[in-house]
């Protein structure tokens, strides 16, 4: 029988315990630890609220879950709770599967300013996760100003910009629907280092900022490569400007403009103890495809900076840890005998929630290649003995079905749940 801990309840985490039970079959038992009292990681908090498709692979995680020989072990936090060094003593292998939720700062002067967030803290915010439920950003003044071209830009522009019915449906939370509902703020201006031909934007997610009630995307037509050069762009991506061109034609008066700057980098962030204006300059790429400063300069107004220029992995004690990458230092997922690292942990904050899966598969199999039948470890007995005599609260997944029971009684009409903030209230509703 073979003991394995994955740390981290997010899609690498479950794709992982999912490609063990392939690999081994009824001969492996797997705990997936959580510091949080609730499964899924970022599809519970870093997807849009109003992708709930995109959220319904959940179900398939629900199935692992639920199965004989996988159990959730929410809020326990490794590194507090218990050590990378006492999971070894219990398990065979041991996943770290804790994904990249800390954001990379912009390294500008200013941006320790009030009003200046990172996405992940964002995103966190609007979608109910414990850590950012107080964020409580600024959502009046001259506008938000967001730093960076990608999905998570657009994610924050929309949700920026959409109206309260226009989340009918979602399971935004009722803080951050309320006063985003009450935004006064009628510019959001996105920042892009570089040009429409470099942006990573996929169509859809572009395409849905054309039909928003109150909000018009516009881009600067002298921005836009001349139309021939589209055809050496690969299909995904020649769609995704074929929606830039389109908002560079529109002529449609409405109460918010989404902005797109390209050529445009962030170089300080000013105000009087809070953010007040974004000092920009102008970029040109060079021939390696670098964005470089030119030397002019010009002035955003803004009470609000959401960065979303990409996340790093938290270090954890006792883990080998690349501080230039962000990540767990390993060789193609192995970090040090039976310490393994998967999805963003493992690579960096690159691939889509798919790209976890055959992440998960090639660590399986280099725990079959890495370990022997049984050690003799003692696994989750050992542990479940460490946390009682340590009197941490275990969250089961029994106890987290009672808590999402919880959560969609407790829905607005048109939602599918009313997240917990809190994870004393998380905890409270086991006993609903």
């Amino acid at each position: 029988m073979r003991h394995v801990a994955i740390v981290g309840s997010g899609p690498a985490g479950y794709y992982t315990a999912e490609a063990c039970q392939k690999q081994f079959g009824d001969q492996v038992r797997v705990d997936i630890i959580d510091r949080l009292p609730v499964p899924y990681g970022l599809i519970r908090t870093g997807v849009a609220p109003d992708h709930q498709s995109i959220k319904g692979v959940s179900r398939r995680y629900e199935a692992t879950a639920l199965s004989d020989n996988v159990r959730f072990v929410g809020n326990v936090t490794v590194g507090e709770d218990v050590s990378i060094a006492e999971l070894l003593n219990l398990y065979d292998a041991i996943v770290l599967a804790t994904g990249a939720p800390a954001d990379r700062t912009l390294g500008i002067p200013g941006d320790d300013l009030p009003g200046v967030v990172g996405s992940a803290a964002f995103v966190g915010w609007y979608n109910g996760h414990p850590d950012f439920a107080d964020l409580a950003p600024v959502l009046s003044g001259p506008g938000a100003v967001i730093v960076g071209a990608g999905n998570v830009a657009l994610d924050v522009a929309r949700v920026l910009a959409k109206t309260g019915a226009e989340f009918t449906g979602s399971d935004i939370v009722g803080h951050a629907l309320d006063l985003l509902d009450g935004a006064t703020h009628e510019r959001i201006t996105i920042l892009a280092r570089r040009g429409p031909h470099q942006i990573a934007m996929t169509p859809k997610e572009l395409g849905e900022l054309g039909h928003l009630e109150r909000a018009v995307p516009h881009v600067d037509p002298a921005d836009l490569p001349p139309e021939a050069e589209d055809a050496a762009l690969d299909p995904g991506l020649r769609k995704s400007v074929s929606h830039l061109r389109n908002f560079a034609t529109l002529d449609l008066a409405k109460p918010i403009t989404i902005e797109f700057d390209f050529y445009a980098m962030p170089i300080a962030i000013e105000g009087d103890g809070k953010v007040e204006r974004v000092i920009v300059e102008r970029t040109a790429i060079d021939a390696e495809g670098r964005a470089n400063g030119t030397g002019e300069t010009y002035v955003v107004p803004a009470a609000l900076v959401v960065s979303c220029i990409g996340y790093r992995t938290p270090p954890i004690e006792g883990v080998p840890y690349d501080a230039k990458l962000g990540r767990f230092a390993n060789d193609e997922g192995r970090i040090a005998p039976g310490l393994y690292a998967v999805g963003w942990a493992r690579r960096g904050p690159t691939g889509t929630i798919g790209t976890n899966r055959p992440d998960g598969f090639m660590i399986a199999e280099q725990i079959a290649a890495d370990t022997p039948d049984d050690y003799g470890k003692e696994g989750r007995a050992g542990l479940d003995m460490l946390l009682r005599d340590r009197n941490v609260d275990v969250v089961t997944f029994r106890d987290w079905q009672k808590i999402e029971a919880a959560e969609t009684a407790a829905a607005r009409d048109g939602s599918p749940r009313e997240k917990f903030t809190s994870i004393d209230a998380m905890l409270a509703a086991r006993g609903v």
